[in-house]
């Protein structure tokens, strides 16, 4: 199974604390995935909801393919995911219930389909996201301490 990433949202990670982690199809037109396969896709500020037991990738910016006919795509058209019943019920649970939200995570092809790794994400606290780069500063900080007392030996 060759899998290759094309597309992260570094800003979920930072605006979000990960709960579940699901795969997903995406049903993308002939000029998309052209696109999609030359890395021109951006998944910040996009978002997932479920609508009518369907769920829709919504903001997603994909850029038109330059070798396309007059016929393109829009960029930032809703496009389908391809999830099992069960795994969108439970999610439209998650997100009605406990004030959750889908967000997509990377855009990746894996057997030559393209996919998106969504999450069940709830939002962070601007003291949530204090705390963090407090932590990741610290662990720097560690590491270049003990990168000192190794060049010292």
């Amino acid at each position: 199974m060759a899998e290759k990433t094309l597309v992260t949202n570094r800003q979920a990670r930072r605006e979000y604390f990960i709960e579940e982690k699901y795969e997903a199809g995406l049903v993308l037109t002939g000029s998309e995935i052209k696109s999609v396969r030359a890395g021109r896709a951006n998944l910040r500020d996009s978002y997932v909801t479920i609508r009518e037991g369907e769920a829709w990738l919504l903001n997603c910016h994909i850029a038109p393919y330059k070798q396309a006919s007059y016929e393109g795509h829009e960029p930032k058209r809703e496009r389908k995911l391809l999830l099992h019943g069960h795994q969108i019920n439970r999610l439209a649970g998650k997100v009605q219930a406990k004030g959750y939200t889908i967000v997509p995570l990377r855009l990746y092809l894996k057997n030559n389909r393209a996919k998106v790794e969504i999450a069940l994400a709830r939002g962070k606290k601007l003291y949530d996201k204090r705390e963090a780069l407090a932590k990741r500063q610290a662990e720097r900080e560690i590491e270049r301490a003990l990168r000192r007392r190794e060049a010292e030996r």
